[in-house]
């Protein structure tokens, strides 16, 4: 998954694709609901990133907005890394010592 500067690719992985509007501008991200199975842009305020200790702590979240179900999916180092580069807003998850 890579920016781009023109019409989307054609993947279908379901993970959130960095698409920009010609170069210059915000970042959107294409994304899919896998409840309706919807297909649709979302900028960068609308996804939510929570980094936690493991890959079962690590998701990246939005609502969908075609049938406003809550969506949840994990969230590898490569989307971590494409979303944290959008600009979308990230929450980190510290364990505390005790």
């Amino acid at each position: 998954m890579a920016a781009t500067s023109g019409p989307a690719s054609g993947r279908t992985s379901g993970a959130p694709e960095p698409v920009t509007g010609g170069g210059a501008g915000p970042v959107t991200f294409k994304a899919a609901c896998p409840e309706c199975r919807a297909r649709f842009e979302l900028a960068a305020g609308a996804l939510r990133l929570a980094i936690g200790g493991s890959r079962r702590t690590t998701f990246y979240s939005f609502t969908c907005p075609e049938c406003a179900v809550q969506v949840r999916k994990p969230a590898g180092e490569r989307i971590v890394e494409l979303l944290t580069g959008g600009g979308v807003s990230t929450l980190r998850s510290v364990r505390g010592r005790g």
